[in-house]
């Protein structure tokens, strides 16, 4: 008996080994890319060789802003789009557990039990019968040319896509989320500094009326002092349109109703490193959840071929059926009411009119377009960050100037205040110089915050985000 067991268990080692070896179709290896030595845009004097990267540092790291990260938690836990992601990782989940489960053999167990009268007849008297049966059945196709084995496989790697879909959205989202909240905090900037340019050109409007009364000067310095005056109030109402919809957009972004938002540090005291370190490019490639993604999709992809291809060969199929069949139900696990029966089947498709091929080359054409898309994404990915690098740098540049240009601004406005009043000049000169500090402001608050979203346009192309 043991004898036997053993040569049972040697065939069905012998059986599975043999299966395994049976698979049909392309094994994946990751197609060639061209991947640049160092990124373009790194500052001169940056360190290229260093594998430390802003996209491996975690998000609430980089950003230190408390109520910035209290928004981005609770844009990662309701956002809609990220629970729509989860969702499609769990389905694809349940059509893994389905693809696997394919590979086994199914059993279904059943029992009847009936009892019937028939009526006299001229023949036959009147007669009962009862027939009482168990049974278990089971049938198994054997994945001989490896078609489960190769849908298995594409559902697994479907399962790592979605998973790695959800890391985009999540990286996005943070990137969406730091953005949306600088852009506010900047609209919050502009209207400070068109609160502060209407309070004092309204001073400046009433000193000129008491002059004007006084015969001093004319009613043109009047109206050009209104006209001031009516420029910084126009603009007011406009930025309270802009900072309520903004607020009303990173609501939406946290998964919340419009509502107001608690403000945290001010645009200016969310500062960043002048230089932040890129990495290795080659890095990229594992570090960047898109592009893992479109890889799984095209692991996924080059699996689907290998189940086209196994529909060329025969259908093979093992069934068998036991069980206890008797009329009494005291005697159905006795005597010779057992009953058993075992089989086997065998199906080779003959003519498919040219389906068959189609299938396969369907399979290889969307594999191919996996490929490229797989190598599109990639070479996207370092243009985006090429972008964002001479972006950051050149916006850092930019604002230095815009804030030198910003004083000069300043300094010329007090100067003419200072000859007007001295009757040296008229107020056209005071209302040039004003008009152009109060433009420089407002281009220097702008500029501050395009260094800022240069910031996270770089954290985002890097990668960074997704990490917990």
């Amino acid at each position: 008996m043991r004898r036997q067991l053993r040569m049972i268990s040697k065939n069905w080692i012998a059986l599975v080994i043999f299966l395994a070896g049976c698979t049909v179709g392309p094994k994946y290896k990751r197609p060639q890319v061209v991947v640049p030595d160092v990124y373009r845009g790194v500052a001169a004097d940056a360190d290229k060789t260093s594998p430390a990267s802003l996209g491996d540092e975690k998000w609430w790291t980089v950003f230190q802003d408390e109520q910035l990260q209290a928004l981005i938690r609770s844009a990662l836990a309701e956002n809609y789009d990220v629970r729509i992601a989860a969702a499609r990782v769990l389905q694809a989940q349940a059509v893994l557990g389905i693809r696997r489960a394919d590979q086994f053999p199914t059993i279904v167990g059943g029992a009847a039990a009936s009892n019937d009268r028939f009526q006299q007849t001229k023949n036959f008297p009147v007669f009962e019968t009862s027939a009482n049966s168990v049974s278990l059945s089971m049938a198994w196709e054997l994945d001989f040319w490896g078609k489960f084995r190769k849908a298995t496989e594409a559902a697994r790697a479907a399962l790592l896509a979605s998973e790695w879909n959800k890391r985009a959205v999540m990286t996005t989202l943070v990137s969406s989320v730091a953005s949306a909240y600088f852009q506010l905090r900047e609209f919050d900037l502009e209207m400070e500094i068109s609160r502060h340019a209407l309070a004092s050109r309204q001073d400046s409007l009433r000193l000129v009326k008491v002059r004007a009364s006084g015969g001093v000067t004319s009613m043109l310095d009047v109206r050009q002092s209104e006209q001031l005056v009516y420029e910084a109030a126009a603009i007011i109402p406009d930025l309270e349109r802009r900072i309520e919809q903004e607020e009303n957009f990173i609501s939406i972004l946290i998964g919340k109703n419009a509502e107001a938002l608690p403000r945290g540090k001010t645009l200016l005291e969310n500062t960043f490193p002048p230089t932040v370190p890129a990495g290795l490019p080659s890095a990229l490639l594992e570090r960047r959840a898109d592009i893992q993604a479109a890889e799984e999709s095209l692991v996924a992809a080059n699996a689907r071929i290998g189940v086209a291809k196994a529909a060329y060969f025969p259908q093979i199929t093992l069934t068998a059926t036991a069980g206890y069949q008797s009329s009494a139900l005291t005697s159905l696990f006795s005597g010779p009411a057992g009953t058993w029966s075992f089989g086997g089947q065998l199906v080779q498709p003959i003519f498919e009119a040219g389906r068959l091929r189609s299938g396969v080359r369907l399979a290889e054409a969307q594999k191919e377009e996996l490929v490229l898309v797989y190598q599109q994404s990639i070479q996207q990915a370092f243009r985006e960050i090429s972008d964002a690098l001479v972006g950051y740098r050149k916006d850092q540049e930019f604002r230095e100037q815009q804030d030198l240009l910003t004083r000069s601004a300043q300094d010329a406005t007090a100067l003419s205040q200072s000859r007007y009043q001295g009757g040296v000049t008229s107020y056209l000169e005071v209302l040039d110089s004003d008009t152009r500090f109060f433009s420089a402001q407002l281009t220097l608050a702008q500029a501050q915050l395009n260094e800022r979203l240069s910031l996270v346009q770089l954290y985002g192309a890097l990668g960074g985000g997704w990490q917990q």
